[in-house]
């Protein structure tokens, strides 16, 4: 079907006659074009988008404000439990053999003038004097039991890094089973160990005792303080120490001398003995040592 014009036909006119004169024909000006919307009610347009500002910053406030919620102790707990599940921190107990360990030593108090303590100490420990020290002044003074090297013809050291020196006993202190060695040669860079007090040590606090049972090391056993203020007899009976730190980290023959440390890596006891009741020089559970304000004073420094 045909669409309608859009405009309007012009009316018919009579054809004008031949003699008749062309006329003008008068056309009206056109129309002013009517205003816009906008340009009729520019106040009401202005005040409405002011109110859709106001409207749109009022929800945005809203979805912040209702959209975060104060951090809680579960969420830092959250986080920090993903966070040590990715990267797991070492155990206190490593941290304070890391520490410790610079200023560990093995000794061998050497029996036999031919014996010169280079070979396995694995394989001949029970023919020899075995222990473990620890050294309190970065000159090479060391701290060990007396029983370690009591007898002995000579005494060999061997440090953290592998250096190996002859040492010679400079000072004992017989009522606590210890003695003061002092290395004939040191390595580069010795480290002392840092001593602290027991004044504040209490039963349960950590502690890892550190040596070379059986002629292994150095090794690292982890326990707690068991009591303070122990007595000891020899299964000779021959002699009672006392005043003794009584701890469970495991300790077997060849960790005697060697540093008792607290989770903060510093010594507060020198191992000198294990209960045994039994033939099989094992540990049962209880192992003593000899508090470290004993064991300075065996080495001339003043108590803490």
């Amino acid at each position: 079907m045909k669409k309608a014009p859009l405009y309007s036909r012009s009316p018919r006119r009579n054809p004008p006659t031949a003699s008749a004169e062309p006329q003008a024909v008068e056309v009206p000006p056109p129309a002013p074009a009517r205003p816009g919307f906008f340009a009729r009610h520019p106040a009401p347009l202005w005040a409405l988008a002011g109110a859709f500002l106001a409207l749109a910053l009022m929800l945005g406030m809203q979805r912040l404000h209702f959209g975060t919620r104060p951090i809680t102790q579960d969420d830092i707990d959250a986080a920090v439990r993903q966070s040590l599940e990715k990267e797991p921190l070492p155990s206190q107990a490593a941290k304070a053999y890391e520490t410790i360990l610079p200023s560990v030593v093995r000794v061998i108090g050497l029996f036999e003038e031919n014996d010169n303590g280079e070979d396995n100490p694995e394989q001949r420990a029970m023919e020899r004097s075995l222990g473990t020290g620890v050294v309190i002044i970065d000159n090479g003074t060391i701290l060990t039991n007396l029983h370690v090297v009591s007898g002995a013809k000579r005494v060999r050291v061997r440090f953290a890094n592998g250096h190996e020196s002859d040492a010679a006993l400079v000072g004992a202190q017989p009522e606590n089973d210890l003695a003061v060695l002092k290395a004939n040669s040191l390595p580069d860079d010795l480290e002392a160990a840092t001593m602290r007090s027991t004044g504040d040590l209490r039963p349960g606090d950590h502690v890892i005792a550190v040596g070379h049972p059986f002629g292994i090391g150095p090794s690292v056993s982890y326990g707690v303080v068991s009591g303070l203020r122990r007595e000891f007899r020899s299964p000779e009976g021959q002699k009672t120490l006392t005043n003794l730190i009584q701890f469970d980290a495991a300790a077997n023959p060849g960790n005697s001398g060697g540093p008792l440390v607290t989770m903060d890596g510093q010594v507060v006891g020198i191992v000198t003995a294990i209960l045994n009741p039994s033939e099989q020089r094992t540990f049962i559970g209880i192992g003593f040592a000899v508090p470290i304000e004993n064991a300075a004073n065996a080495a001339g420094m003043p108590p803490f």
